[in-house]
């Protein structure tokens, strides 16, 4: 049932996650009915255009993705013993979601293991990639410190601080501080629309953004993992259409064969 949802949630579409599940759609539709009368509360919002999480459903989001990846993990896991030290650069907006939490997971099932996530600017975290410090890299391909091993992409969103007029002229916007991809595909994204804008407040950290975001000060673009159910903007179509996000994985050559750091890549992968 929480593969059901969380597949549902992710493709925007009962059928489209029927397909990938490799199941019927009435099959589908009855595990989530079934997985809302466990919970009580209705998980997703449907219309013709597709499905979307409400406000329970966000709220049961990071849980039942967490309890997937933990699920996989252990069934991989188990009766291997890893040991070792695996250190891991995260772009700041993953780490603020479930990743670290994975890594924890992977951290508590090996004890015998020493797991550090740092989250740096990206000439430090190519100084700890070339030390040895951080053998694992998942960030934007452009700032990755060596060439991704697979890469994928995933949306930006945009978050409305609550009371925020999506129609307002200029649009009160919070950004990222240079240098940021975002930062730029979101202003782009405005020109193109021809929507006047002013920025009120701009910080090189999410927990800044976000900070602004909660006052009400205006929009921003996020990553769908970092959104908070009271900055979903429910008027999005009064906002031009975001780029995706690239995101990529870099290993450094010296670990191939390591079982630790396989692990921590599949628990990545899994989680991305």
């Amino acid at each position: 049932m929480l593969r059901s949802f969380v597949t549902a949630v992710r493709a925007g579409s009962i059928s489209r996650a029927a397909t990938a599940l490799g199941q019927t759609q009435p099959a589908l539709s009855q595990q989530l009915r079934k997985l809302e009368g466990v919970v009580g509360r209705p998980l997703l919002h449907r219309s013709p255009s597709g499905v979307s999480p409400t406000g329970a459903g966000e709220e049961l989001l990071p849980y039942a993705e967490r309890i997937l990846a933990l699920s996989a993990q252990a069934l991989t896991e188990a009766g291997r013993a890893l040991t070792g030290h695996c250190g891991v650069g995260l772009h700041e907006d993953l780490a603020a979601a479930q990743l670290p939490q994975a890594l924890a997971d992977l951290a508590h099932v090996h004890p015998g293991t020493t797991l550090e996530v740092l989250t740096l600017p990206k000439t430090a975290i190519r100084e700890a990639y070339d030390t040895g410090r951080v053998q694992l890299v998942l960030d934007e391909v452009p700032d990755l410190p060596g060439p991704p091993r697979w890469t994928v992409r995933r949306p930006l969103v945009w978050a409305a601080g609550q009371g925020v007029d999506v129609t307002a002229d200029p649009l009160p916007v919070v950004l990222f501080s240079n240098p940021c991809f975002w930062r730029t595909a979101v202003l782009e994204a405005l020109e193109r629309a021809d929507r006047p804008w002013r920025m009120v407040f701009e910080s090189n950290s999410l927990v800044g953004v976000l900070a602004a975001l909660r006052a009400g000060l205006g929009v921003a673009a996020l990553m769908p993992s970092n959104l908070e159910p009271a900055m979903a903007c429910h008027d999005a179509e009064a906002l031009p259409a975001l780029p995706d996000v690239e995101l990529g994985l870099a290993r450094h050559p010296r670990t191939e064969g390591d079982p630790l750091i396989d692990a921590v890549e599949v628990a990545l992968r899994r989680m991305i």
